[in-house]
């Protein structure tokens, strides 16, 4: 199957999620939303489960690749990582799959597939790395936090500065997800992280 039809697929997925909760979402909705046979969303996700875990596994990715485009952004290290911030506490409010990952707070209206891999016998390509483990909010601190530290930390950057850069890449990454779960005031999170890296840096 080409990649375009699993992309159709997810979206109809996503989309059907929006209006409805997941236990009422069925496949054959989804395959005809996307212009596709009912067996031919078996053969690519193999169940209803293995579709959550690919659409999970999607949003995630999304998530990462804008941390990825958040950081590549500015010159200035605090812009950067002040600019991923953002991103995570915006995308956090617009999509609820990607506030589930971060927050770790499932409701009952989403998917909640196991974060551990499951068993694949798929043949599928990408639905085998969706089957495999699927990020823990720990997992997301770490993930962007070493995103943060490798774009940050140029050729030659002393071991000992890397290990300073590290904490306050984490430290942004942590005041953005309180701000996901609790909403700052005036000044957003922009002014948290841009505060604390200053005074991290005084």
């Amino acid at each position: 199957m080409m990649p375009a039809a699993r992309e159709s697929l997810l979206d109809a997925a996503y989309a059907a999620l929006a209006r409805r909760p997941w236990s009422a979402v069925r496949m054959v909705d989804v395959a005809a939303a996307a212009g596709v046979s009912r067996q031919t969303l078996y053969n690519e996700f193999g169940s209803k489960d293995g579709l959550a875990r690919a659409l999970v596994r999607r949003e995630a990715d999304g998530y990462l690749a804008g941390v990825d485009r958040a950081l590549a952004n500015h010159s200035d290290p605090r812009d950067r990582l002040t600019a991923a911030a953002e991103w995570t506490t915006s995308v956090a409010r617009e999509n609820s799959l990607v506030r589930a990952m971060l927050t770790g707070c499932w409701n009952e209206r989403l998917p909640s597939p196991a974060l551990s891999a499951v068993p694949s016998a798929s043949t599928v390509p990408a639905q085998r790395r969706a089957d495999g483990p699927l990020p823990s909010p720990g997992d997301f601190v770490s993930l962007v936090r070493d995103r943060a530290v490798s774009v940050l930390a140029g050729p030659g950057t002393p071991r000992s500065d890397t290990a300073d850069l590290a904490r306050s890449c984490e430290l942004a990454v942590r005041l953005a997800l309180s701000c996901v779960a609790a909403p700052p005031g005036e000044g957003g999170v922009a002014d948290l992280v841009r505060g604390a890296l200053q005074r991290q840096a005084g």
